[in-house]
């Protein structure tokens, strides 16, 4: 979860993810966030690094393992047999 800190631009706002201590910005196009609104981000993760997490957000943000909840799982591709 992130906060809305402020409107960027007409479809952008700042957030602020916990544990990254840098303010984020996303597009907002249609859904007209206001400041202090709770965010819930989806993104891969890329990394695990000891306790702290390496998330894509378009940017790498590292967070908490506490602030993150698996949504999809990771299923590898399936084989083909050989065809002869």
């Amino acid at each position: 979860m992130a906060t809305v800190l402020k409107r960027v631009t007409e479809d952008r706002v700042s957030v602020s993810v916990p544990v990254y201590n840098f303010p984020h910005s996303v597009a907002d196009p249609a859904t007209r966030l206001t400041r202090g609104q709770q965010m819930e981000f989806s993104g891969d993760v890329t990394r695990i690094d000891g306790d702290k997490i390496a998330v894509s957000l378009g940017t790498m943000v590292m967070v908490n393992p506490d602030k993150v909840r698996l949504v999809q799982s990771h299923v590898p591709p399936k084989r083909r047999g050989l065809r002869m």
